[in-house]
């Protein structure tokens, strides 16, 4: 083809411009995580390509488009389409669908697309398609490594409260033993133990301080299944009882012996776990109380105290990640899991306090749904 038709077929692209982005955006509305988006956000960086292709084909030569593409418009498609959903495949597939679109165009206008054209359409495309891989690639394992570092932040979080009723339970055993029995050995032991204790505490705070500020969106596995509540709330409150001890909290369990709830049970643990050992924290020598209903077809709990409270300008605050009481208290990543985890099951959680009065934490779950899977995947 001469440099005459090449520079046709940049005209002619450039002229039907709107025509070939239109039969490209309805092919790849066929596509899964297409079907959803609103016209701009589908088109994104595709209008800048076609320009380029155009550009590319009018300038007669390949040798700078690799320069070009990467300070153009697919590394910034790419990462547009991590946001879309897109999965690599889905990708790849709406470039080829847009070579497809200028082939289809040169025929209908008489123009063979052969030779130098051929030649400098594929390099085009196919460097746009392997930097918004690239970029596609690099932003999702990003994005998974920052899953993960909340993940194990998260854990190592929730670690800590069993590892504080261990040390405790292990002072007061220590305490317990009358002299008379207590000998080198049973010595030996506590001090091993406490060694151990304290050990496995700097490690989780290590875990902590290294992965806090790194929180992303955390995709939640749950499974799911109807189970008695009572029996749940009974066996964490007799594992919190030495942190409780100490602070001379008491803590009631008010759930009914026969409430049952649709969660999953080791989330629903945690959750609890987070927000009472929060409300012991602020109700030293005061009472937390933990309770259950069915409330407009959904599950409600709650755990209430007659502690501290919040300031009222920290109220809003307090789900928030990273968020920490001034004073070095709570408030801090324990609430945020509470509220990720409990929004992970579609649910919703709330606070009410009056400062010097108490707090009252909320969260409700929906009912168990019209379908015999248990096993559910929330973002």
């Amino acid at each position: 083809m001469p440099n005459r038709d090449l520079d046709q077929l940049a005209a002619l692209i450039r002229r039907e411009h709107a025509a070939v982005l239109a039969n490209w955006r309805e092919q790849v509305r066929a596509l899964p995580s297409a079907r959803h988006l609103d016209a701009p956000t589908l088109n994104d960086h595709v209008p800048q390509l076609i320009e380029e292709i155009a550009a590319a084909l009018q300038a007669r030569s390949d040798e700078t488009i690799p320069a070009a593409l990467s300070e153009a418009s697919p590394p910034a498609h790419g990462l547009q389409r991590v946001a879309d959903g897109y999965d690599i495949e889905e990708v790849v597939a709406e470039y080829n669908i847009l070579r497809g679109c200028i082939h289809d165009l040169a025929q209908a206008n008489g123009l063979t697309l052969q030779g130098k054209p051929f030649h400098i359409l594929n390099r085009v495309l196919d460097g746009a398609i392997g930097l918004a891989v690239q970029t596609f690639a690099s932003e999702r394992a990003l994005q998974v490594r920052s899953r993960r570092e909340e993940y194990l932040s998260f854990v190592a979080h929730d670690l800590r409260t069993p590892l504080n009723a261990i040390s405790l339970a292990t002072r007061v055993l220590e305490l317990a033993l009358p002299e008379r029995v207590a000998n080198v050995a049973h010595a030996q032991m506590f001090r091993t133990l406490r060694r151990n204790v304290q050990h496995l505490d700097a490690l989780v705070s290590k875990v902590i301080e290294e992965n806090t500020g790194q929180l992303a969106e955390l995709g939640i596995k749950l499974e799911r299944r109807t189970f008695d509540l009572w029996p749940l709330v009974e066996g964490l409150i007799r594992d919190l009882d030495p942190v409780a001890h100490t602070a001379s909290t008491r803590l009631v369990n008010q759930v009914p012996e026969d409430f049952a709830v649709y969660a999953d049970a080791g989330l629903l643990r945690r959750i609890f776990q987070n927000v009472i050992s929060n409300a012991i924290t602020y109700t030293p020598r005061g009472e937390v109380v933990i309770g259950a209903r069915k409330a407009d077809g959904r599950f409600e709990c709650w755990v209430s105290d007659n502690g501290e409270g919040i300031p009222p300008e920290r109220l809003e605050k307090v789900f928030d990640k990273a968020e920490a009481d001034p004073a070095g208290g709570g408030w801090g990543l324990g609430l945020a899991i509470v509220k990720n985890f409990v929004e992970a099951h579609d649910g919703a959680v709330s606070v009410e306090s009056t400062e010097g009065l108490g707090s009252t934490f909320r969260f409700t779950l929906p009912p168990r749904p019209d379908t015999k899977s248990t096993n559910e995947h929330a973002a």
